[in-house]
């Protein structure tokens, strides 16, 4: 079950020629790829790319029809080593990941693809996650097509331009005999618009063709001394191959205006937000059109000199927008314009930030400072306190009336109790070192938990504890625990981490988070996913595959919400005298996946007046002491505080919001810290039946006639206080 289904929209798919297709940049992805002829797909979900893996999953029958292959791979590695098949066959593949750590991964595959290089043009279509909208660290894709010569596109945001990119990406690596990098940035995977649309195309040679009819090129293998001729072919065949080819196709574009002597290089992710810096200046208008001439660099690896050497000549300056850092095109076009004598005065990092996100304010101010220093005239000067003063204004009004939230668990999320049940731990054993993954469950290292030291890689957070592994006399006394998700396990911790533990006699504790889905990438399935799926394989078990290399202290608890139960077997295995790794397999479904399959089935139920009965969780407010254990121990978005009815105490109540989705933890978490009895569950009933509505006056007339009782003795109270 992906975040998103994609069910409708793929029925655009099937538009042919001269269609209007509408939708948004990863629909248009995936119908170019079938107007382009490609025989197979993989990939691996991650944001901002995922979406891209969904709507193949969806459109399966579509590419099915075509006889198109798609797999969803196990991991970015396995997605990338696929496009072998384009080696030695004329066959068009494509694969999708995030980027950059998902073209860490592949980089091995890459590498050796690139090297090698390819007779079908191969595709990889990476998701740029740069900027403030990303999670992971701030690195770009340009390294990986600088280092292993793969060129490198970065589409306008427009549709019908992402679309060419993708056709005109096929024959350039065809063209070449070079793999193609298609960087699709965050606003490029979600901006919407139109194009017209071409037929779809069946591969001309199939994959039953390669099988029936294999073919073998040594020369085309990474060994000595083809490796050798290799990185000389690069560089004297295909490297000029691939400059023609992009001049000839004119993949990359160039816009005309009125301020001749100077003008603006971008990458082509940069064009949308560098038009509307311009646009603010009063240099251009909505519809495109610019006073200042612009290069716009679809294919921004590799560069193609006589463009920018045709470009600079008879302009004074050229500023160049390259978001993110090292400023590779602007160290580039400088090489080349002194190697020319070439006077024209290159600005980009001097009037531009060298890192982080160009945003439409970032380029507005470097914008605006070039066209002052050549024509100051038409640009006002920047104001002393330049910037947006609203945005100030408005922050300075919200300084220390609002607080900042840290991101969290999703409400009634089953990982939750885990760390709850290491906090509750620590208070027993002490403090543990605390070896992260990458994961939902990293948001343990915020508050309320406050639990885990480092993260090192997608189902690595055993492995980046193996070096605590300490034997002989100068064992510690305490053990390191290591948490990883079930994704992350399937994608490279198995060997990595689970694998390494066993190899090296480890003797530390690995909690396994099985939730039944990749959830941070969109919840989409895994191997391990608890419900039968009609074209993968599900349901194979963790503690299976665990045993399988040869762990023998295994526990799998099925219910992560029984606080107690988590409790001791963290115990058990932090205190265990048995060698050998500890492995606690953590299971309970993802609440979001949870809630997405049942409330429709609900919703339903109760609009056909069947009866359905729901829990809910609340807290008596007059027995709440305050104390917020459930609150501290939770971090729950269905806790929140509310004023105390009782005029004697200060101390504000615990509440329970009608987001509460029934899961019990804080109920758990109260009695485990401090035997609470505040909370109490309802049950709520939908169209109850006449045993619902008969117990329902019952107990109502009970509670009113012991309230009455109660009342009439606090009278006499009163009255005898008085006398």
């Amino acid at each position: 079950m992906a975040e998103r289904s994609f069910k409708e929209e793929v029925k655009s798919l099937r538009l042919g020629a001269g269609q209007e297709f509408h939708g948004e940049g990863i629909l248009a992805i995936t119908k170019a790829l079938l107007e382009s002829g490609v025989s197979y797909v993989g990939g691996y979900q991650g944001a901002p790319i995922s979406h891209l893996m969904d709507v193949l999953a969806d459109a399966e029958d579509v590419l099915e029809s075509l006889g198109v292959h798609f797999e969803s791979s196990a991991s970015e590695a396995t997605a990338a080593a696929m496009l072998a098949a384009s080696v030695n066959y004329p066959l068009r593949g494509a694969v999708t990941f995030k980027s950059t750590v998902g073209t860490n991964v592949a980089s091995d595959a890459l590498a050796n693809l690139a090297s090698g290089g390819v007779t079908g043009g191969a595709l990889i279509i990476v998701g740029e996650d740069y900027g403030e909208g990303s999670s992971i660290m701030q690195e770009r894709s340009h390294a990986f097509a600088m280092k292993s010569q793969i060129w490198l596109m970065d589409p306008r945001p427009n549709l019908p331009k992402i679309v060419d990119c993708v056709r005109k990406g096929f024959e350039l690596s065809e063209a070449s005999n070079t793999p193609v990098m298609l960087e699709v940035r965050i606003r490029t995977c979600h901006v919407t618009g139109q194009f017209t649309a071409s037929n779809n195309i069946r591969p001309g040679f199939t994959l039953k063709d390669a099988l029936d009819n294999p073919v073998r090129d040594t020369n085309r293998i990474v060994l000595p001394p083809a490796s050798y001729l290799h990185e000389k072919e690069k560089l004297e065949v295909r490297w000029p191959a691939a400059t023609r080819f992009i001049r000839e196709h004119q993949l990359n574009e160039f816009f005309d205006g009125d301020l001749a002597d100077i003008g603006i290089v971008m990458q082509g992710g940069m064009y949308n937000t560098t038009l509307r810096a311009l646009e603010l200046a009063g240099l251009a208008d909505p519809f495109g059109n610019s006073r200042v001439p612009l290069y716009v660099l679809n294919v921004t690896y590799p560069l193609v000199d006589e463009e920018f050497l045709a470009f600079t000549q008879g302009k004074k300056a050229i500023l160049i927008v390259e978001e993110g850092a090292p400023d590779y095109i602007e160290q580039s076009v400088s090489t080349l314009l002194r190697r020319h004598d070439i006077q024209t005065k290159i600005h980009g990092k001097d009037l531009l930030p060298m890192g982080g996100e160009y945003t439409g304010l970032v380029l507005k101010a470097g914008v605006g400072a070039f066209i002052r220093t050549y024509h100051p005239a038409l640009v006002a000067p920047a104001p002393l306190n330049s910037g947006d003063n609203r945005l100030k204004s408005a922050l300075a009004a919200l300084d220390g009336q609002v607080h900042g939230r840290p991101p969290s668990f999703c409400t009634g999320c089953p990982e939750r109790p885990i760390f709850t049940a290491m906090k509750l731990v620590e208070r027993e054993l002490g403090t543990h070192h605390v070896a992260c993954d990458i994961g939902c469950h990293l948001f343990s290292i915020l508050p309320p938990f406050n639990i885990g030291a480092t993260t090192m890689g997608y189902g690595l957070g055993g492995a980046s504890a193996s070096a605590f592994n300490i034997k002989g006399e100068n064992k510690a006394s305490k053990r390191a625990i290591s948490i990883m998700g079930d994704g992350g396990f399937w994608h490279n911790g198995l060997l990595s981490s689970v694998g390494n533990a066993v190899f090296n006699k480890s003797d530390n504790v690995m909690i396994i988070v099985d939730n039944g889905y990749s959830a941070a990438t969109g919840g989409q399935d895994i191997l391990s996913s608890h419900h039968k799926h009609d074209t993968r394989s599900t349901q194979n078990s963790i503690e299976k595959a665990v045993r399988g290399v040869g762990v023998e202290w295994v526990k799998t608890l099925t219910r992560t919400y029984d606080l107690k139960a988590m409790m001791r077997t963290l115990k058990e295995a932090l205190t265990s005298t048995e060698p050998g790794p500890k492995v606690i397999v953590a299971q309970s479904e993802c609440m979001l996946n949870k809630q997405r399959r049942e409330r429709p089935l609900v919703n339903k139920a109760i609009q056909d007046g069947k009866r359905v009965v729901r829990d809910k969780f609340g807290v008596d407010p007059d027995t709440c002491t305050g104390d917020h254990s459930c609150i501290r121990l939770s971090g729950c978005p269905s806790l929140t505080l509310a004023p105390n009815p009782n005029p004697l105490r200060r101390e504000p109540v615990t509440k329970v919001i009608n987001s509460c989705v029934g899961c019990g933890h804080c109920g758990e978490v109260s009695h485990a810290a401090v035997l609470c009895p505040s909370f109490y569950k309802a049950s709520v009933i939908n169209n109850p039946d006449n045993k619902d509505t008969f117990k329902q006056r019952w107990r109502q007339r009970v509670i009113g006639l012991l309230q009455r009782r109660h009342a009439r003795r606090l009278a006499l109270t009163a009255a005898g206080q008085a006398s």
